[in-house]
């Protein structure tokens, strides 16, 4: 089985990696409330999606 003559630097294994990171997700803003929230989902402050009510945020609220 072949082993590597020299160690690989740090350098050189970084630059190797750079193009291996995490990319920020995509985010819209709400039509409602104009809070930030991910495409295609419904919006945790109003709970609204697409217009209409799917989330009850302020019946929640009212019982927490």
């Amino acid at each position: 089985m072949a082993v590597p003559f020299r160690r690989t630097s740090k350098t050189k294994k970084n630059m190797r990696r750079t193009h291996l990171k995490k990319e920020v997700g995509a985010l819209t803003t709400c039509k409602k409330c104009g809070a930030t929230i991910r495409p295609h989902r419904a919006c945790t402050k109003c709970g609204y999606y697409k217009n209409e009510n799917v989330l009850n945020i302020e019946e929640q609220e009212a019982t927490e």
